[in-house]
């Protein structure tokens, strides 16, 4: 349920509303928007009667939600959430570029790296430090010594750090991680949403590759419940019948996010289509379907990559989409 709050409305009058409903049992998610402000119920809201709440003097509406995912409902939330990470932001009209090796192999090469994609338009370096992956041969990752290669990129360029988390049990290590990664895998791992709800860092939540937009939103939601609200949604693919690319990246998904939402939306075109000639054209009709930003896999030498070397695009492949995409932005 949501009240909508007449404009002209005092604080005091709005907190002695807050405190009333609170003292019914329920949490207030409250929204200052640019024209309203909205007191959003969430809890058992049976026992609170519409019209009464209807008719106090503040109040212009009440409405009832229907949909199960709350706090990051947009009726909710009228305006985009714009997140802070570090130097820069992302979400309403900030668009982020996200880039970096799919996997941490070394100092060096991440340092390379890092100096590279800032230097065509990064805003934020990605990198795996704990690495999922199908088979238990393949590589897993440099884990901790990755995470402090990222630390030292970051110190030199400036960039935020966007690493995944496999385990509750490593948040430590990730103190000074700008963005926690939740991948496709562990889209719906509970326990670890709800020790991340925990925490003040920004989440970037990718959707599962068997999941629907609902379920994204309902794990969000679980991270949104702890107490977090700082996170960003990310498509990037999802398993159909086709065996031509790796996964099919649904588009249409970002306008129904961000209609359904006030999260930012990013897409990441690289696990989507898993060949890096496929991930220009991808990266811009993402940017014209209206993400707030791309995350795209780089390295510098891919053939020699210890982790998805045919996705990712070398530095100079990379700075070319970022042109490109500029491109797109201005005309849209």
């Amino acid at each position: 349920m949501i009240a909508v709050i007449k404009k002209g409305t005092s604080d005091k009058q709005l907190e002695n509303l807050t405190s009333w409903l609170r003292a019914q049992g329920l949490d207030i998610h409250l929204s200052r928007g640019s024209t309203h402000t909205i007191v959003g119920l969430v809890g058992d809201t049976s026992k609170i009667d519409a019209e009464l709440l209807e008719s106090l003097e503040i109040v212009e509406s009440v409405k009832r939600i229907s949909e199960p995912f709350k706090s990051a409902n947009r009726k909710f939330h009228p305006d985009d959430t714009v997140i802070n990470v570090g130097n820069t932001s992302v979400g309403g009209d900030i668009f982020a570029i996200i880039a970096g090796p799919c996997s941490v192999e070394s100092e060096e090469q991440v340092l390379s790296i890092a100096h590279s994609v800032k230097a065509a338009g990064a805003t934020m370096l990605r990198g795996g430090a704990f690495k999922p992956r199908t088979s238990p041969y393949d590589f897993q990752g440099l884990k901790a010594d990755g995470i402090d290669y990222l630390i030292k990129a970051k110190k030199e360029t400036g960039l935020p750090i966007v690493t995944e988390i496999m385990n509750a049990n490593h948040l430590e290590l990730f103190e000074d991680v700008d963005v926690i990664q939740v991948g496709a895998r562990n889209m719906q791992n509970f326990e670890l949403l709800k020790e991340l709800g925990r925490t003040k860092k920004t989440i970037l939540l990718k959707r599962g590759l068997a999941n629907t937009l609902k379920e994204l939103l309902m794990s969000a939601e679980y991270i949104m419940a702890g107490g977090n609200e700082n996170i960003i949604l990310c498509e990037r693919g999802i398993r159909t019948f086709d065996t031509y690319t790796r996964n099919t990246l649904d588009l249409s998904a970002v306008p129904m996010l961000k209609e359904l939402s006030h999260l930012p939306v990013v897409v990441d075109p690289s696990h989507a289509t898993g060949l890096s000639r496929l991930v220009k054209p991808m990266a811009l009709a993402a940017t014209a379907a209206g993400a707030h930003g791309l995350m795209i896999e780089v390295h510098n030498d891919p053939k020699h990559a210890l982790c998805d070397g045919a996705q990712s695009l070398t530095p100079e492949a990379f700075a070319d989409v970022c042109a490109s995409v500029k491109r797109v932005l201005d005309v849209i």
